[in-house]
């Protein structure tokens, strides 16, 4: 497996410092990306109307949760090693999966996210706590609901919903993410986003690969998600990062109730 950075440390660090996120292009190799859209279009077809039931549903959009329990291709994502070591980069040496799901735009949905930051994280004293990546399963346009993003908001220590009149409304200093399939985002998740309309006939995937610092909540309680075959075949590396054996995580976790920033 790769273990080298696709961009230069000191750069990567100065992205994620003063913008919030950083893009990765080409992050995912042709034949992963392949068998990933192959994979997640499968499982939309397999769990029909419940797709996303572990998580939340979202008008305008399918959605996906739980899908470390839901095949090899998956979990590769969660604990892909490039991808941890850039996530160090915004939360420090000791953090987890907080989720791993993934959100299709649907076409002609109409429909933005309103601008949030996930989970409703505010920098402690601590300091950052969230971070999530993007992996584009499709090419990411300005009309089929790319990643808008404020940069610098992660420094913000505010809430959109608590400054904004209209969350939904564009953002003066927003900026949005388009790149080619197979491109990874990286993203300080403290800084306010959100998908745009999809306004195409296709629709426009991707999977959220979602991290939090060791102290803080799972999105969704890995432990308790998982079948009994997933915890049975589970790596050293996949129950460390997924926080299977960690007695903390089974105390700030159990009665989480799976909150995303902005899906109520």
């Amino acid at each position: 497996m790769n273990t080298e950075l696709p961009i230069e440390r000191g750069q990567a660090q100065r992205e994620l410092d003063e913008r919030g996120f950083i893009v990765l292009p080409d992050f995912i190799p042709p034949r992963w990306l392949f068998e990933l859209r192959m994979a997640t279009e499968a499982q939309f077809a397999q769990e029909g109307d419940d797709a996303g039931s572990e998580f939340r549903v979202e008008a305008g959009s399918r959605r996906l949760a739980n899908l470390c329990n839901k095949g090899e291709a998956f979990r590769r994502v969660a604990v892909e090693p490039r991808l941890l070591a850039i996530v160090a980069m915004v939360l420090g040496p000791e953090f987890k999966l907080s989720s791993l799901n993934a959100r299709s735009a649907n076409p002609q949905n109409g429909v933005s996210q309103p601008l949030h930051a996930d989970m409703g994280a505010i920098v402690d004293e601590r300091g950052f706590w969230v971070c999530n990546s993007v992996w584009m399963l499709d090419d990411f346009t300005a009309e089929n609901g790319a990643l808008r993003v404020v940069p610098g908001s992660h420094h913000w220590n505010r809430l959109p919903q608590d400054v904004l009149t209209d969350i939904e409304a564009p953002h003066p200093d927003e900026i949005l993410v388009t790149a080619k399939a197979g491109t990874v985002v990286v993203m300080n998740a403290h800084c306010w986003h959100g998908g745009t309309a999809n306004r195409t006939d296709r629709p426009r995937t991707a999977l959220h690969a979602f991290y939090c610092r060791h102290d803080k909540p799972q999105q969704q309680y890995q432990k308790k998600l998982l079948s009994p075959e997933t915890l049975a075949v589970l790596t050293d590396v996949e129950r460390r990062v997924l926080a299977i054996d960690d007695p903390l995580n089974d105390a700030v976790t159990s009665n989480n109730n799976r909150i995303s920033g902005f899906l109520k």
